[in-house]
Formats: C-alpha cells, sequence, structure tokens
C-alpha cells in the first residue's frame, strides 16, 4: 500500500510540474550508458598489444622460440592448467615441433604427470631411506662389539669384481649384438622404453658370472638413441662404461657366416645354442607390434634367423612372442650356463602362457597329437595321469553325437528291410 502511495504521489507531482522526470530512478539504464560510454575500444586494444609486441622484438632481436614456449608454459602455470613446474630444453624443443594447441596441451600434460610420479618416487625414496637410517642407528645402541673372523664385503669390492669380469668379457667373452637402427620405427615414448630396457640388460649381464661382451653396432654420433643413453647414464659413466658403442654396423664388425639374428619372425628354431655364434637382437621396443621388421632388415642383410623355442616347450595361450630386451638377456645368459632351455624359459612372463608342455599334460616330441575336426575345429587328446587317452569335452560330445547319428541310421535301414 505504500509502495503504491508514493507512486500516486510522484505521478501527481509530474501532471503539476512537467519539469519533473522520472529519468532519475532509472538507474538501471544511466548504469548501462556510463558502462557502454567507458567501454574499451578493442580495435584500439589489438592496436596497443601489437604495437608492444614490436617494440619488444625490436628491443630483443634474439629471441628465439624456446623463449617463447617458455613464457607460454609459464603463463600456463600462473593460469592454474595442469602444466610441469621444471621444464628442460630439450623438452622445450619436442614443444616447438608441435603445431596444434592441443597437442601442446597433450605433451606438457604427460610432461606434468611424468614430474608427478618423479616427485613421488622421491619422497617414498628419501622416506625409506630415513627409515633405514633411524633402524640402523637403533641396531647399532642395541649390538654390542663382536668378534668374527669374516670381514664384510662392502658394495664397491663387488663393484670391482664385476667391473674385472666386464673387461675379461671385452677381450674373451662371447659377443652380443644389439642392433641399434630401429629409431625410425619407434615413437618418443617407445624409444625411452627401449633405452631402460638397454640400461637393465646391461645391469643383468654385468651381473652374471660369465658376461657377454655387448656391441652397440649403428648407435649414430648425432641419434635418438646416444642422446638418450648419454641422459640416463650421464657422461661420465658412459664412458666409462664397459661396453662397445660402435657407428659400424654387426655386418662390417664380424664375419656374416657367424651372425644369427633373433627374430619372433622367423621359422628356425633356435634347439641348441652355439657358443661359437654371434647373436644379434634388435633394439626395439614395438607397442603397435609391426611384425616382421626385424626379419626384414635380417633378409635384407642375407643373415641366418632363428626364433626362440618357445612353442615347443611352452604352452603359449594369448599374445604375441616379442619379449623384452631384458628378458632376452637372461634367457640367453641362462641358456648359455646351464644349456637347459627350461631353466632359461622360466623368464618369461607367466601371464603368456599356460606352463611347459610336459606340465600341461600334452603330448611332445615322439608322442604325435591326433586331432579330431569338427566344423573346422581341432581337439587334442590329451593323456591324463593314468597314462589312459582320454578325448576333451568337445571331442567326447562330436563322438556322441556322430554313434548318435550312426544308430539312427541304422534304425531307420532296419525299418526299411522290416518293411520289404
Amino acid at each position: 500500500m505504500f509502495l503504491r502511495s508514493c507512486s500516486l504521489a510522484l505521478r501527481c507531482s509530474c501532471f503539476r510540474n512537467p519539469r519533473v522526470s522520472i529519468r532519475a530512478f532509472s538507474s538501471s539504464r544511466t548504469a548501462r550508458k556510463d558502462a557502454a560510454e567507458n567501454a574499451l575500444d578493442l580495435d584500439a586494444w589489438k592496436s596497443v598489444m601489437r604495437s608492444q609486441a614490436l617494440q619488444e622484438e625490436t628491443e630483443s632481436p634474439g629471441r628465439s622460440a624456446l623463449d617463447d614456449n617458455r613464457e607460454l608454459v609459464e603463463m600456463w602455470h600462473q593460469a592454474g592448467k595442469f602444466v610441469p613446474k621444471n621444464i628442460t630444453d630439450e623438452q622445450l624443443e619436442a614443444l616447438a615441433q608441435l603445431t596444434t594447441r592441443s597437442a601442446k596441451k597433450k605433451y606438457l600434460k604427460f610432461l606434468a604427470i611424468k614430474e608427478s610420479h618423479k616427485i613421488t618416487k622421491k619422497e617414498k625414496q628419501e622416506k625409506k631411506k630415513s627409515e633405514r637410517e633411524a633402524e640402523g642407528e637403533r641396531e647399532q645402541e642395541k649390538e654390542e662389539l663382536k668378534n668374527t673372523f669374516l670381514l664384510k664385503f662392502w658394495s664397491s669390492s663387488a663393484d670391482r669384481i664385476q667391473s674385472w669380469r666386464a673387461a675379461q668379457a671385452m677381450r674373451f667373452g662371447q659377443p652380443l649384438v644389439y642392433d641399434m637402427s630401429y629409431e625410425q620405427h619407434m615413437s618418443r615414448r617407445e624409444l625411452e622404453n627401449t633405452i631402460a630396457q638397454l640400461m637393465e640388460s646391461e645391469g643383468w649381464n654385468r651381473r652374471a658370472a660369465d658376461p657377454f661382451h655387448l656391441h652397440f653396432c649403428g648407435l649414430r654420433l648425432d641419434g635418438a638413441y646416444r642422446r638418450e643413453l648419454l641422459k640416463r647414464y650421464g657422461s661420465h659413466t658412459w664412458e666409462r662404461l664397459l661396453i662397445t658403442a660402435t657407428e659400424r654396423t654387426h655386418v662390417e664388425m664380424f664375419p656374416q657366416q657367424d651372425l644369427v639374428y633373433l627374430t619372433a619372425d622367423s621359422k628356425n628354431v633356435l634347439h641348441t645354442f652355439d657358443h661359437s655364434k654371434i647373436y644379434i637382437i634388435g633394439a626395439m621396443v614395438d607397442r603397435s607390434i609391426h611384425s616382421g621388421v626385424s626379419l626384414a632388415n635380417a633378409k635384407r642383410l642375407k643373415l641366418t634367423t632363428a626364433r626362440l623355442p618357445l612353442d615347443e616347450y611352452l604352452d603359449w595361450e594369448c599374445g604375441a612372442k616379442n619379449l623384452t630386451l631384458d628378458q632376452m638377456m637372461r634367457i640367453l645368459m641362462t641358456v648359455k650356463d646351464t644349456g637347459s632351455w627350461k631353466k632359461a624359459l622360466e623368464f618369461v612372463p607367466k601371464r603368456k602362457h599356460a606352463g611347459f608342455q610336459q606340465e600341461s599334460g600334452r603330448f611332445t616330441g615322439a608322442a604325435k597329437s591326433r586331432f579330431i575336426r569338427n566344423d573346422s575345429l581341432e581337439s587334442r587328446f590329451v593323456r591324463n595321469d593314468s597314462s589312459e587317452i582320454r578325448f576333451p569335452a568337445r571331442a567326447q560330445n562330436h563322438l556322441k553325437n556322430k554313434t548318435d547319428g550312426h544308430k539312427k541310421q541304422a534304425q531307420r535301414a532296419q525299418c526299411r528291410e522290416d518293411r520289404h
């Protein structure tokens, strides 16, 4: 009621005094008008920004793309986007090669995730180290001095022994070649995984009682392999590493008749390990599994090829028969020392097979398997514990259906004879 009375009074005063205007009460309209008058002119703002950019370019003519990308990352970091806090020049060069904004965002997100994993891993290591130190201090307080005739075996002594064995292998050991000519077949992440597996393989070989003489053949000085190896090992450790790294190929370094290229696509099976041969492994991690790349490379060079006897010893279930480089190293070291493929193939991941063939109950060697075909489906005879041959369930159903059909046919024939 009060508002109505105020409005009536205002109307009356407006009619009596026509000079009074209602515009004073329309505050929203005036505010919009003032905002429109005080609004920035976009064209003028763009011209000012262009002039500032030109001025910065003239003041710093030597500004590179790395500086621009570094500023971009810093700006996105301040804006709260998921980018790494610290980025190297090599990563900035890789970022500069990307053309689209989405590709740059994905790459920076990958680097940020990688950086967070490193920070978490470092924190865990520091926590474990502090726990070990605290536990060691408690043990030292509890223990008393004890006399013993055994000397403590220091880790530096173990390093000297392993280095001596590796030096002996470089002079007298059997060569093992890694073919480093697959840079163009891998992505950046696959190449990083390859280098990690090579480092692990070198570690297993260095700790072996009779190590191989490792050769990294085809390692270009300006290639991605060498850059990643120097990044992981460090220049000082890389120079002291007891391996042979060369730009020459394996065909240039060794006689062709002594070379055997190990590839999963070969039809030849490596039944026995020959200590006089020089085995070659392709330094490649191929997640997309382009089959036949290493085999084609070996055929081009007219080299003998061979594959590990996986089908002959293991009940392979699924997946490609490609093993990692460190698994290949442990398999070859074991078969070299023991001559037993059964012990060597224990390093094949258990998820890829159902055990050895004799343990899984299938025939091997002279015990030939017979097959029963049912609509292009093959079922094997299986030998049970009582040395009796029994049929699998599918084969039993097939035989049951077959015998039932024969019985029905015999009954029909008997009915025809009775009618006649």
